[in-house]
């Protein structure tokens, strides 16, 4: 399912786009200001739909604020229709620029050639899980956008598990994970000792424990 957040406070149009954005395809979600936006960026949509001119702000700060650091694709949708301002949106970083009044049609041309465009990106490597996400190239974990402090050990047990995202890891892979990074004499509960200390800098429900195995990261991805 695609999931785009529409971020608009023109009901009618919002209410419109509801109607062309449905299920099974597409899961809308919708802001009427900056603040609701903020907000339900933590469903992580896959792309975002943005206005220039609401009522708390202005989506060209909001991007540059929010939505660049969080690599999310955007399109603005505005009536704004000055070149400077067409200009200005592509510069930042945006996928589009739609100016309003606009074709249906072609919006959702435009935003089926973003997912397209995305699902064939090999270099698209974060995983997310809630409020956490972690880069598989950089090997770099973020709560809400922010770098989580992480020791080399615990980052190296971290990837082993985001790489293996929505898979049981055995607590004997975890061992091997510590004892190569060590080359020490590793104990179970070393295992249980570093799991503790990385689920304090997470939170308690990203790394879900599983009974007689070990552990999962189960992605939003997957959901």
């Amino acid at each position: 399912m695609k999931k785009i957040l529409l971020i608009e406070d023109n009901k009618g149009i919002t209410e419109g786009l509801c109607d062309t954005f449905t299920e099974p395809e597409y899961e809308l979600l919708t802001a009427g200001n900056l603040k609701e936006a903020g907000a339900l960026l933590s469903e992580h949509p896959g792309l975002v739909l943005l206005d220039v001119s609401l009522p708390d702000g202005n989506g060209f700060d909001f991007y540059s604020e929010r939505l660049e650091k969080e690599k999310t694709p955007v399109i603005f949708l505005t009536a704004r229709d000055e070149e400077n301002d067409i200009v200005k949106g592509l510069e930042l970083g945006a996928e589009d620029y739609i100016t309003k009044p606009f074709s249906v049609r072609e919006l959702v041309a435009r935003v089926n050639r973003v997912f397209l465009r995305r699902k064939s990106d090999d270099s698209s490597s974060v995983i997310h899980a809630g409020s956490i996400s972690y880069d598989l190239d950089k090997k770099e974990a973020r709560r809400d956008g922010q770098l989580i402090a992480l020791s080399s050990l615990e980052n190296r047990i971290l990837d082993l598990l985001f790489t293996n995202h929505d898979k049981a890891v055995s607590r004997n892979a975890v061992l091997d994970c510590i004892w190569e990074a060590t080359g020490n004499d590793v104990y179970d509960h070393t295992v249980t000792v570093y799991m503790k200390r990385i689920r304090a800098k997470l939170g308690e429900n990203v790394i879900k424990t599983v009974k007689g195995i070990g552990y999962r990261v189960d992605s939003d991805e997957a959901l």
